[in-house]
């Protein structure tokens, strides 16, 4: 049997696993079968980017082609997150007959048409599930299994409410697609939603972000995202075809919930996309990788870190927050909910609803009970007042002169 030493290494400044071995052509293809493998000709070694599902995915696809793992160094992760990595390596290895049956739940999520992070994110927690109860046949499980399994990773993997929910939906799933097993699917029950309001940026954070970051590329994906409301996904697979600047709308195509929608192009973009389109050249996207392809939504996300801390915003920002900022100024501006939701591309108007908890335009016309207090205590003065809580103490506006 052929070995595989699967070790940590840096590589464009991005931590990944090295795949290493000795020289096979059924396992180079083996290897190239799995989805975000690459050929690093300047470290002559196959490699993946590193990320905890990727190394357990990486794991799995390697012993189900009947090669061994000799080595494994795994890339150094935060003091936060080695605890979970630790605790799910403990798990035990699927046998032949679930790795099977995984695979085939795969099959039927992608025949359901629902989205590659969503076929990734409901397998990983099933084979979580069955690697928890390896000992027990996959036709014995039931719902009671569900919960044991599930108090187990909410304390060991600390999985959110959101989390949580999506292990539902990965259940629900296999319960349909695996009848043979004794899961009612009616019996598993979400917890109800965190009720979170979005962080917002304020107008004059935006433009700050945009002045300090003086990369054009950087640049011209932050203003995209706030111009036109994009999600991160959204915003990388934005084709040159989908642009209509005499109409001035943006095509997204196949976005959440395989839907398409138009959202506007903001004029004072066009400098600066002519300007980027002069320098970088895209062939296909909008924004490109130096090979051509998609961009990375993971440099999206460290690239603005920084440009935070150079803006001097304190507040916890992601891609996301500029699509938020985007529906809250909208709203703001007078924009009718109507509107930002076909903008946003929402299912429900509930979802949209959320802005008018963070719009502050109707909020800025709400007097404070004390407010009017105080100024009905000093009608009968004629003097102009400057509202005080300081016993006694009514300051003369003109006496601050």
């Amino acid at each position: 049997m052929l070995n595989v030493d699967l070790s940590r290494i840096t590589h464009r400044n991005k931590p990944c696993i090295a795949i290493k071995f000795q020289y096979n052509f059924a396992l180079k293809e083996h290897l190239k079968k799995f989805k975000g493998t690459y050929w690093s000709s300047s470290k002559s070694v196959f490699y993946v980017y590193y990320s905890e599902n990727i190394a357990q995915k990486l794991t799995d696809h390697i012993e189900a082609g009947g090669y061994a793992i000799q080595r494994r160094m795994l890339p150094k992760i935060n003091s936060e997150a080695r605890p979970v990595l630790e605790t799910r390596m403990q798990l035990k290895k699927l046998t032949e007959e679930k790795i099977d049956i995984l695979k085939h739940y795969v099959r039927y999520l992608e025949g359901k048409r629902l989205s590659r992070s969503s076929v990734n994110v409901y397998s990983n927690f099933i084979r979580d599930f069955l690697r928890f109860h390896s000992s027990r046949p996959t036709d014995t499980l039931s719902e009671n299994d569900v919960r044991t399994y599930l108090e187990w990773a909410v304390e060991a993997l600390k999985y959110s409410v959101s989390t949580h929910r999506q292990i539902i939906s990965a259940f629900k799933h296999f319960a349909f697609f695996y009848p043979m097993c004794a899961i009612n699917p009616e019996k598993l029950q979400r917890p109800k939603r965190d009720k979170k309001l979005p962080v917002v940026l304020s107008m004059e954070e935006v433009l700050r972000l945009l002045e300090v970051t003086k990369n054009l590329k950087h640049k011209t994906i932050i203003a995209m995202l706030y111009s036109c409301g994009l999600r991160v996904g959204e915003l990388i697979a934005v084709e040159l075809s989908c642009f209509d600047f005499h109409r001035k709308q943006l095509h997204i195509k196949m976005a959440k919930g395989r839907k398409d929608r138009y959202t506007t192009i903001a004029e004072s973009t066009y400098p600066l996309l002519r300007q980027y389109f002069r320098a970088y050249r895209p062939k296909k996207y909008l924004i490109e990788n130096p090979k051509g392809g998609k961009y990375s939504s993971a440099s999206i996300r460290s690239f603005l870190k920084q440009s935070c801390k150079l803006a001097r915003i304190t507040k916890h920002v992601t891609p996301h927050t500029l699509r938020h900022s985007y529906a809250t100024h909208l709203h703001e501006n007078g924009t009718g909910l109507r509107y930002i939701q076909e903008l946003l591309g929402h299912s429900k108007p509930e979802t949209t609803m959320i802005y008018t908890h963070v719009s502050t335009r109707d909020v800025h016309d709400i007097k404070s009970p004390l407010d009017v207090a105080l100024e009905q205590k000093l009608i009968p003065d004629k003097r102009t007042k400057e509202l005080s809580i300081s016993p006694g103490i009514w300051l003369d506006k003109r006496d601050k002169r």
